[in-house]
Parts: structure tokens; sequence; C-alpha cells
């Protein structure tokens, strides 16, 4: 097996097209046509990682945090990320990164971190605006079923936990065929009348192009009548952050407990909680893996109890002004879980290969 049959298989799980514009996910370094003998999953490429996977046998690492983030102007010694992508290029050890992606798919980092509190009714903080799109066609009554069920085959017609949507009215459609067309119904030059269906299905931008062209394929019509609408309805299951509930309110300290045991922290940096809402109950958690800052007009919004995030300034704190508590649980601590998101991916598709979860991936920080 090749290891781009795997990292092709990533992309189809993770979908890059939903990175954030500033990040740089997807097959970053290596040869994707040599044959696959180990994966290891990670956090962050880090020289003990690489070393492990060496170890190992494993040629290709997938992180959540990508190796190379910006630009490189040059490989040399000269700094940690040169020696890496040398000894990473010298051993044959690709390297493939799933970030921002992972982050805003409802059963990504955030997704895993809910599951791990016990979070239930959970749905994204901050969906993704202007990636929907509205297809509308119309097709000769007898094959609308036929064509309908190619756009649903195509991935069309999907709206929040439902599939197979779509809106159908009936009426009649007016062609004349020119002298070098081959119409379906109709005589050439003259003027026709058929009935018709209208269909309309929702479908995100990613499948555009598949899309059209399964329509085509289904259609009847020489020169199907094709609209593509560009929507502004928020995608309910992609974006940032996620919301939810506990079972029942939950006394401040006893969840901060919670949070401490199940997430593996020696400590948690908070906004002040003596006399602000809700007066020491949690139940709406509010939370986003890594740098959550931006979140928390929405978390506030949203009528959030609390938001868990990472990297919090010393002023965001102070735009909690006593609405919402505040919580850095840690960059690395709260994502923590995508590695076995990585794992669990992998072997469920491929199981005829190892794949291990680092155990040198300890992140950059220690608290003492």
């Amino acid at each position: 097996m090749k290891i781009r049959e795997l990292t092709d298989y990533l992309n189809s799980r993770f979908l890059p097209v939903y990175q954030e514009s500033y990040d740089n996910a997807g097959f970053l370094l290596g040869d994707n046509n040599r044959e696959l003998s180990g994966v290891l999953t990670t956090i962050d490429v880090t020289p003990a990682v690489v070393e492990e996977a060496i170890e190992n046998g494993a040629n290709l690492i997938v992180s959540h945090h990508p190796l190379i983030f910006g630009g490189m102007k040059r490989i040399t010694p000269a700094n940690a990320t040169g020696r890496m992508v040398m000894r990473l290029l010298e051993k044959g050890i690709a390297v493939y990164a799933a970030h921002t992606n992972l982050d805003n798919l409802d059963w990504g980092v955030n997704g895993i971190l809910a599951e791990k509190l016990g979070l239930t009714n959970c749905r994204i903080l901050r969906p993704v605006e202007g990636v929907l799109r509205k297809l509308v066609t119309y097709v000769p009554t007898e094959q609308a079923e036929e064509v309908r069920q190619a756009l649903f085959d195509a991935g069309a017609g999907g709206i929040g936990g439902y599939d197979c949507c779509s809106y159908n009215s009936e009426g009649f459609g007016t062609f004349r065929a020119g002298a070098d067309c081959h119409p379906f119904c109709g005589e050439k030059g003259e003027l026709h009348h058929e009935n018709e269906s209208r269909i309309e299905v929702i479908y995100e931008q990613r499948i555009e192009r598949r899309l059209l062209q399964r329509l085509k394929s289904a259609h009847p019509y020489e020169e199907p009548a094709i609209d593509c609408l560009p929507l502004t309805n928020a995608l309910p299951n992609v974006g940032a952050g996620m919301i939810g509930t506990l079972p029942s309110p939950t006394d401040l300290m006893e969840f901060f407990d919670r949070v401490k045991e199940r997430l593996h922290l020696p400590v948690i940096r908070t906004s002040e909680f003596e006399t602000q809402k809700p007066q020491g109950k949690i139940q709406r958690v509010a939370l986003c893996g890594g740098a959550g800052s931006f979140l928390i007009p929405d978390a506030k919004a949203c009528g959030a109890d609390i938001l868990l995030t990472a990297d919090l300034k010393y002023h965001d704190f102070q735009s909690a002004e006593g609405e919402i508590l505040l919580a850095d649980i840690g960059h690395f601590e709260s994502e923590q879980f995508a590695k076995e998101i990585f794992y669990r991916v992998i072997s469920e598709k491929f199981s005829t290969f190892a794949c291990r979860i680092s155990e040198q991936d300890k992140g950059y920080i220690r608290y003492i």
C-alpha cells in the first residue's frame, strides 16, 4: 500500500478545504509514492517524535500541528525545524498534518474534548458561512427520481442531521432544438412543451464539480438548465468551537476537578469567579481547543457559563466582564486527543499495517 492511498483517505475525512486561510494542512513532506510501512500519530513533530518513528519503522507521521507552518527559505541544521526536515528526508519519513480543518469538524478536536468532559446536546459555536450553495435544475417528470437520486449520491441534499433533502415543483418547460442538436424529446426546429419537475438541493461548494458531473451524466437532456446559487446559511457541522451542556448544574470546583482529572491537568488558569455568574454552578459549557479567545463574544451570546480554551492573555480575562467564566486549560492539553482521532480513523479503515500513538509527544510546556 502506498502512502498516497492513506493520505488521500485522510483528505476525504479531514477535508483540507475547511482549514483556515493561514494554515498549512495536508501532505507536507516526503514521497507519497513509497510503500507505507507504519504510521505514528502525534500533536507535534518534535525531534523525539522523529526518533520514535525511526525506531518503530514508521515512514509516515500524522500530526495535528504542521511541521512546516510558514514559508521556509532555507533548510539547514541552523534551527530545529531544518534539522528535523533533513532527518526525515534522510530516513524516508513523510509528514501529513490535519490542523484547523480538524478543529473545524464537529467530531474533531472540539467534539472529542466535549465527549471527554461528558457534554451533551453539542453544536458548533461559530458555524462557517459562505460555503453552502443551492442547485436548481429542471428534468422531465418521468426521469426526475433518477436525477434526484444522482444528486443525493453525489453528496447533495444534506441539512443538519437530515439527508436526501430536496424541494420539487411541477410545471412545463419550452425549448426548440437546433439543426445540430440531438434532443431527448421533441423535434428539431419545432417548439416543444415538456412536463418537467424543478428540483432544488443544497450542497457544500467543495463538491460542486463532482455534483455537476453526476447531474450531467444522469440528466436526459443534451443541455440541461442548471442554476448554482450562493447561500448565506451557515454550515451547522463545520466551524469554530463547540457548546454543550452538562447533565445537571454542577458545582464550579467540582467541574474544575473533573476537567483536571479527565484532561490530566496540573493547573487551570481562570478569570475571577467569586463574584461572577453563574454563582458557583456550571451547566452550559463552551470550549475551543487551541487558541480560542476570539470566541469569547460567541460564548457570551450563546449563554455559556464558562469557556474552556487556551492561550488566553491577561486582558482576555478582563473581557469576561462578569458575564462568563474563562478558563485556560493549555494549548497542548486542549488538543491532546487529536492523535486519538487520527489513530481511530486510520485503524478503522486500514488494519494491515502498524499504527501507533506517539509516547514521546508531550508538548513544549512543563508545569512546576
